[in-house]
């Protein structure tokens, strides 16, 4: 299969039967009742993802044994309208530091009507990835960002 190595991207979208304040809060302060348990990266079960509420803040995971492994970074923090974060994981789903070689998600909350919030998640810059092809075919599967934001809209 040939892919184009320029401006890789996932697109996702979701409605959730929430307000934008709510479907942030759940996205951000509540990321570990609906990130699946089977996504991380570190040697132990995951305890807990975290997102810090801030611009520059951590994005990452603790096992149970109280490793912290970080995936990414805040790059935006404006709520309730929008979220990104820089993605650090590599194709074989290990961290790598150097921000040139991160992808971002950028997600915003854009209400519908009171009540229906419109989640819109783009995964952009894969290029950027040692293994570009390798990064898109795991969040663009059925256990990425579909079955991920799937999770989500369970919990709202």
């Amino acid at each position: 299969m040939t892919i184009e190595t320029q401006n890789l991207a996932v697109t996702k979208t979701i409605t959730v039967r929430a307000g934008r304040e709510r479907a942030f809060t759940v996205f951000t302060e509540r990321f570990f009742t609906w990130w699946p348990k089977s996504h991380h990266i570190g040697d132990a079960e995951l305890a807990d993802a975290i997102i810090e509420a801030r611009e520059g803040g951590r994005w990452y995971e603790r096992g149970e044994d109280g490793v912290e492994c970080d995936w990414g970074r805040v790059l935006a923090w404006e709520p309730p309208g929008r979220l990104v974060l820089s993605w650090h994981l590599q194709g074989d789903w290990h961290y790598d530091p150097d921000p040139a070689r991160a992808s971002e998600i950028e997600v915003r909350f854009v209400e519908e009507s009171p009540g229906s919030t419109r989640v819109e998640l783009e995964h952009r810059h894969i290029e950027r990835h040692d293994d570009p092809a390798e990064v898109l075919s795991g969040v663009d599967s059925p256990g990425g960002w579909t079955g991920i934001l799937s999770a989500y809209a369970e919990q709202v």
